[in-house]
């Protein structure tokens, strides 16, 4: 699958990546990166990936060359219920309600 030419800057998306064979089994082995875009040059593409959901890694910058690009996929914002320690972030389900917040 082509890599598209352009990729709007703030597009969440998830990236999946080939990192080569593995040296004991011999197959493929893929990474996902999930994220913000920051620039995509046709190059490379720039993510402000978001943190691991259980709290593993947190939120980094990371720039991957397109020869490594297997496939980009737009994905929605995260939402978050009332009261969720995360719920100031952007993609609340209630973030547009003053009457909620």
């Amino acid at each position: 699958m082509p890599l598209p030419e352009e990729i709007p800057s703030g597009v969440r998306v998830v990236v999946r990546t080939v990192e080569g064979r593995d040296p004991e089994d011999g197959r493929l082995k893929f990474r996902d990166y999930l994220g913000h875009v920051i620039s995509w040059d046709g190059t490379s593409l720039v993510l402000n990936r978001d943190p691991a959901a259980n709290g593993s890694r947190e939120g980094q910058e990371v720039r991957l060359p397109a020869v490594c690009i297997i496939r980009i996929k737009p994905i929605p914002e995260r939402t978050y219920p009332l009261g969720h320690h995360d719920g100031n972030r952007p993609g609340r389900q209630d973030a547009g309600d003053p009457a909620r917040n």
